[in-house]
């Protein structure tokens, strides 16, 4: 019954958004009684927080995915933050509503389910490669600015903001923009 409201879950947030994820919509859905979710989940923050768990679990396999690829083709550090960022910003453009979910502060604050240790590691992944990019700088930051800026863009993305300001609904030109103010320019393969 526990995997089964999550699931429910999922397809919810993917169907109508973060917004839709009440404890009665998610047993009405799942055919159970409304309390019932209780049973398994004391709190509807502990519903949420299992379900936004799937989602980092599913962006982390995505960024494994990518990772694993950037070692078959020796990528280096640059290249790999470049494809970190493709794989976040296509995850949040692809699971809007998971992605809403996924970064809410009451969430992540809550500690509940260890959401923060499953969510943690990603930004760990990008610090390590900032790190190899900026040798003596203050990674932890760089990454942290550099990631301010990705949700930016994402979240203004969605709501139709970027392109109404720009003209432009590409991100690319302000992805390289973010990358080189927080990595520097980078240089030209032969």
């Amino acid at each position: 019954m526990r995997e089964r409201l999550v699931r429910t879950g999922v397809a919810l947030v993917d169907a109508e958004g973060a917004q839709a994820l009440t404890l009665r919509e998610i047993a009405r859905r799942a055919g159970v009684s409304h309390g019932a979710p209780r049973r398994w989940f004391p709190t509807h923050l502990d519903l949420l927080s299992a379900i936004a768990r799937e989602g980092f679990a599913e962006l982390a396999a995505r960024v494994a995915e990518a990772d694993r690829e950037a070692d078959r083709t020796d990528a280096g550090p640059r290249e790999r933050v470049e494809t970190l960022t493709r794989v976040y910003l296509g995850y949040a453009a692809e699971r809007r509503g998971m992605y809403e979910l996924m970064f809410r502060h009451d969430l992540l604050e809550s500690g509940r389910l260890g959401l923060r240790e499953t969510s943690l590691p990603l930004f760990a992944r990008l610090a390590a490669l900032v790190a190899e990019l900026r040798p003596g700088t203050d990674a932890i930051t760089a990454a942290g600015a550099l990631w301010a800026n990705l949700h930016g863009l994402a979240q203004l993305g969605h709501w139709g903001s970027l392109s109404l300001a720009t003209g432009s609904d590409d991100p690319a030109p302000f992805v390289r923009a973010a990358l080189d103010a927080h990595l520097g320019p980078a240089v030209p393969t032969r």
